[in-house]
């Protein structure tokens, strides 16, 4: 069952991770265009945010709290949950006359920023977790990156072909802060913790 759950919630956190991209980049793609500068802006922008997320959760690691991982972290995710803002209102437009990658980058960091980091951070800290549980396949947690690939696969090919076609903006957005939510109430941390203990994680 706990191998279910992290395998589950690795899915829905990859998924989310490409929707934000996928959606963040078709409410700004009508401001700017699609000029490769602004598509290299965007990659560039969330190759760093999924890097600070890696390096957050290797700090996390690093301090050997089971409780970060079981209580801090969750509770970072409802935080990002609530702050995300998949919107472009109240968003200033650009000056036609300046260079549009500042703007870009601020807007960026202000809609997914914060939000993204801390998701990104998610899978490395599952699979750390999961490593550490005693479970019976916790020696070889390999399973997860294949749970977070498909996950990763599915969003790149339902965005286009389910969820772009048959929803609006606004909607895609609604449902993305949704299913982090839902992401939220699986928390195999405590699951987790009641199967070998929080002794064990802080070993």
């Amino acid at each position: 069952m706990a191998q279910f759950v992290f395998s589950l919630t690795l899915f829905i956190s990859a998924a989310l991770l490409f929707w934000i991209q996928l959606l963040t980049a078709k409410m700004i793609l009508p401001v700017l265009g699609g000029s490769a500068s602004v598509w290299n802006t965007c990659m560039m922008f969330f190759q760093i945010a999924l890097l600070l997320g890696y390096l957050y959760a290797h700090l996390a690691e690093r301090t050997r709290s089971g409780r970060f991982s079981m209580f801090l972290h969750p509770a970072l995710l409802a935080i990002a949950a609530l702050s995300l803002h998949l919107s472009m209102a109240g968003v200033p437009s650009p000056d036609p006359a300046a260079n549009p990658i500042p703007w870009l980058l601020e807007t960026l960091l202000v809609m997914v920023g914060a939000p993204f980091v801390i998701l990104a951070g998610t899978a490395p800290m599952l699979q750390a977790l999961f490593a550490g549980t005693g479970a019976r396949s916790s020696h070889d947690p390999y399973f997860l990156y294949a749970a977070s690939n498909l996950g990763s696969l599915a969003a790149l090919v339902s965005y286009p072909t389910i969820i772009e076609p048959y929803l609006r903006v606004s909607d895609q957005s609604r449902s993305t802060r949704h299913n982090q939510r839902s992401r939220n109430a699986l928390r195999p941390w405590h699951g987790s913790a009641n199967h070998c203990g929080l002794s064990n994680l802080q070993q």
